[in-house]
């Protein structure tokens, strides 16, 4: 029978890590426009944090599923995140060098997330669809202390300290790593992978990347610019990080009751669920940028945009991929999620000043609905994915 001593360490290298990205995502753009750089720079150095999701996670998922070696990638990767942070302090504070450093932190950074799901997944073995949501809602916690943390901290020092406090996150992080072994159930070292193309193929496996791409696409203005829009509108740090928290709390009670959905929709259908809470989100967030109460609810549905749609995609994968392609099927997962941001925030970032903020939220959100055009392909039955 599986430990509990497991279960408690998978949770805490997700409490870590999301702790890195709740410290992050909230408050780097803020960070950058601090340090002098406009709306296009700022885009652009997002999606260069996010671009390279586009192809990391495929390499790191292949040397995975090559090496057998998924824990001790993930060690590398943590080191290497905690080295760029503390560089940040020592190149010239420019576009390229910033930049180039965005480039390294984001390559090992992809490469962390995608081969510890499959690490989860491995030692959590039949019994991922118990104790799942339970682990991976300790990543929501950690990003949720993470936001608070460095938001109420931040009102109190200069946002240019930002840097080490990631540099700090990012140490714990690599040190908790050598607390979980490698999973016996994994697959070892294979001389030759199973190929990709013939899964890819299958209809339900395409339309659902197609429409990752799409919920992604439509939410890259937010990863990249919320925080900015939020304080454009007036408010503090302090509130800033509140309503980031906001949609993880609402995450977090998804993951504990996703199983309501889940008995009682068909998957087709929840996808599209998705897809139109989604749309109804960000035309909230656009139309009432100055309501707290608005942005209050309009967080709320983070639920669904990312709660209920990752619960969904997790279990595509694990049952369209075998155990020894999980490493690679883990990462095209990640890269469609690049993909998605990554145009969506250099797009974002070139008419920001030009549309407005609230005008750029309206469109993401009408662009969800793009992918109700695919949810055709996907089977009603959610065993029916095989």
């Amino acid at each position: 029978m599986m430990q509990f001593d497991i279960r408690h360490r998978l949770a805490g290298f997700y409490f870590w890590y999301y702790s890195i990205v709740g410290t992050f995502l909230p408050y780097w753009s803020l960070y950058l426009q601090d340090q002098g750089f406009n709306y296009k720079e700022i885009g652009l150095l997002s999606s260069i944090a996010i671009l390279t999701r586009i192809f990391a996670p495929f390499i790191w998922g292949f040397i995975a599923d090559k090496t057998g070696k998924r824990m001790f990638l993930v060690r590398i990767a943590t080191w290497m995140e905690a080295t760029i942070w503390f560089l940040i302090f020592i190149i010239l504070n420019n576009m390229q060098s910033v930049a180039l450093l965005m480039f390294i932190f984001s390559f090992f950074q992809n490469a962390i997330l995608a081969q510890f799901e499959g690490v989860t997944l491995f030692w959590l073995g039949d019994k991922h669809t118990k104790y799942y949501g339970k682990i991976r809602k300790w990543g929501s916690i950690g990003f949720i202390v993470g936001v608070f943390s460095i938001g109420a901290i931040l009102e109190i020092i200069d946002i240019h300290y930002l840097p080490m406090m990631l540099l700090c996150i990012a140490f714990t992080a690599f040190i908790w790593s050598f607390s979980i072994k490698e999973p016996s159930a994994a697959p070892h070292a294979q001389k030759a992978l199973e190929p990709l193309l013939p899964i890819l193929k299958r209809p339900v496996v395409a339309a659902f990347f197609c429409i990752e791409f799409i919920m992604l696409f439509a939410q890259a203005p937010f990863y990249s610019f919320y925080s900015n829009f939020l304080k454009t509108s007036g408010f503090s740090t302090t509130e800033i990080g509140f309503l980031w928290s906001v949609g993880v709390i609402a995450e977090i009670i998804m993951f504990n009751y996703a199983n309501y959905f889940l008995s009682r929709f068909s998957w087709r259908g929840l996808i599209a669920i998705c897809l139109i809470m989604t749309c109804i989100r960000f035309l909230l967030a656009g139309f009432f940028p100055e309501s707290f109460f608005i942005q209050f609810i309009s967080q709320s549905i983070h639920a669904f945009s990312f709660g209920l749609f990752h619960i969904l995609a997790m279990r595509i994968i694990l049952q369209n991929f075998t155990a020894k392609q999980q490493g690679r099927g883990q990462a095209l997962y990640s890269t469609m999620w690049g993909l998605g941001v990554a145009s969506g925030s250099i797009l974002a970032g070139q008419y920001w000043e030009i549309l407005s903020g609230a005008t750029i939220f309206i469109c993401a959100g009408l662009s969800a609905l793009i992918g109700l055009l695919m949810v055709k392909f996907l089977p009603k039955n959610i065993h029916a994915i095989h």
